[in-house]
């Protein structure tokens, strides 16, 4: 395609700064640059029609960690990096809803739960020992509500209430006051509003094929035949981010999810975590909304593809069965079935770098893009000049 004069003077003009993805992370740093310097001339480049990553297709949690997950971090990363991205996703979390309306983003705090079976890959029988951990060093770190002077538990063992809940086969649950849920959608309309009114273009449709660093800048070459110019380049494609960075540790995770009809005399409401966080429920209303299950098959979800799979979504379907509705209970009708491309590593710690002069990346969100973005973004802005 061919542009013109008017096209070539205005929307493909030299930038002082580009952004590759109008996910979370793409659309929280234009929000932080263009507040912090209201002349600079940005440009969003996202090569779907609407954001093709995770941040439109997730389960709209707003999620910082179930307890299970956060001890795995800690033998994973060591407990110093487990509590930095903890405070990351925590401080995100209350910058959403300090930003932006509840209602805006259809943000509810009903809690969030994580939930235990005998003999699985966690030892229940730790559980208050490792609330009581989590609790003593999460708190001071994340500055979560006092009460009488003490700080209200981040986490609570909640077991007496399974069988209110109408759970099967679970015989441990912990509870957390402090999460929530959202529209994902909304909550980047939202943001696409707030940097579009402040003079942030976004072009759709626009895939980076390449680019090149120089002394003044970044040269981007599109799927288009236009070529960019801009002083800085900030890539934030996480779970895709490979086919522009085959060099960083981040791997394509596709989430699987699913809606329910609605059903009725729904037992509970808020965020449900099991396995680890691999499966995650929450209510939506009256429905259920339910995704996860990637371990059943890792090798074949490692792929950016947005299609569902059988293996899978069976899966969650006899969860939802054998799991979560109570037992003899009518099997729902599936209204919706999606999956979103998710960016993973070694360790579950955000990527914000410098590549090469000029070019930057803040990608490998481990799953928590909702929460971590604002943060990530914040670093960002840091991270690069002027």
């Amino acid at each position: 395609m061919a542009i013109s004069v008017w096209e070539k003077e205005t929307y493909y003009a030299p930038k002082d700064v580009v952004i590759v993805g109008c996910g979370f992370v793409g659309l929280w740093t234009a929000y932080e640059l263009i507040n912090k310097n209201p002349k600079l001339n940005i440009t969003i480049l996202e090569r779907g029609v609407i954001p093709s990553g995770a941040s439109t297709r997730n389960a709209g949690f707003s999620c910082f960690g179930s307890v299970s997950e956060l001890i795995y971090d800690v033998q994973l990363m060591g407990e110093a990096n487990m509590l930095e991205t903890v405070k990351m996703r925590y401080d995100g979390l209350q910058k959403i809803q300090n930003v932006f309306g509840k209602e805006e983003i259809d943000y509810d705090q009903f809690g969030g739960y994580e939930l235990f079976e005998d003999g699985g890959a966690y030892d229940i029988s730790k559980l208050d020992t490792d609330i009581a951990y989590l609790n003593k060093v999460l708190a001071p770190v994340l500055g979560t509500p006092k009460k009488n002077g003490k700080y209200v538990p981040i986490y609570t063992n909640e077991s007496k209430q399974i069988k209110k809940l109408g759970f099967q086969n679970i015989n441990a649950l912990a509870y957390s006051p402090f999460e929530g849920q959202l529209n994902s959608a909304k909550l980047v309309l939202a943001l696409q509003k707030a940097v579009q009114g402040k003079g942030v273009q976004i072009l759709f449709n626009t895939e980076v094929k390449k680019f090149k660093s120089h002394k003044k800048g970044v040269t981007i070459k599109t799927n288009l035949e236009a070529v960019l110019e801009t002083k800085q380049l900030l890539i934030c494609t996480n779970g895709f981010v490979k086919q522009l960075l085959p060099e960083l540790d981040v791997v394509p995770a596709r989430g699987q999810v699913f809606v329910t009809e609605p059903i009725p005399n729904l037992k509970f409401k808020g965020t449900f975590h099991f396995d680890e966080g691999f499966y995650y429920f929450r209510n939506l209303g009256k429905r259920l909304l339910l995704g996860g299950a990637r371990n059943k098959d890792f090798k074949n979800e490692k792929t950016t593809s947005l299609e569902t799979s059988k293996l899978i979504q069976k899966t969650l379907e006899e969860f939802m069965m054998k799991r979560i509705l109570p037992k003899g209970a009518k099997k729902p009708k599936i209204e919706l079935r999606w999956s979103g491309t998710m960016g993973m590593g070694k360790i579950k710690k955000p990527i914000i770098q410098q590549l090469q002069p000029n070019v930057y990346c803040a990608v490998r969100m481990s799953g928590m893009g909702v929460a971590i973005a604002p943060i990530v973004a914040q670093k960002a802005v840091e991270l690069m000049r002027g």
